[in-house]
């Protein structure tokens, strides 16, 4: 890596968008200046999706990240971290782009909230039919 400090990368999931900052360090992680484990409140599954870049490339423990999260529940932020984490890496090293890829978190999952229509319940549910 040629400098200390990479810059800033975009994460997508729904509508939840994470700018993802990393430099070299002891592996702590930062959201929205909260630990991550406490801002995900200590859900196993969540905290596993945003190390999960780092495992994959084995660089736990060796980077410092900062994350900027809005929109969305606390899953797409996850998700949205992840994504842009693992484009972060990318810069660090072109070879982990295979395994990041295998896995799909270069992939930015395109699946968003269909809109309501008009004259309908929901966006695709009907009122009930009533025939008299």
């Amino acid at each position: 890596m040629a400098n200390k400090q990479l810059t800033i990368f975009t994460g997508k999931r729904k509508t939840a968008n994470a700018r993802v900052r990393i430099t070299q360090g002891s592996g702590k992680i930062l959201v929205n200046g909260r630990d991550y484990n406490e801002y995900f409140c200590n859900r196993a599954a969540l905290t596993t999706v945003v190390e999960e870049a780092f495992k994959v490339t084995n660089n736990f423990g060796k980077y410092d990240v900062f994350v900027n999260v809005h929109g969305g529940g606390i899953s797409a932020q996850a998700d949205a971290i992840r994504h842009g984490v693992s484009k972060a890496l990318l810069v660090e090293s072109e070879s982990y782009r295979a395994s990041l890829k295998q896995k799909g978190f270069l992939t930015r999952d395109p699946r968003i909230v269909e809109r309501k229509k008009y004259g309908r319940a929901g966006a695709r549910k009907r009122f009930q039919f009533s025939k008299r």
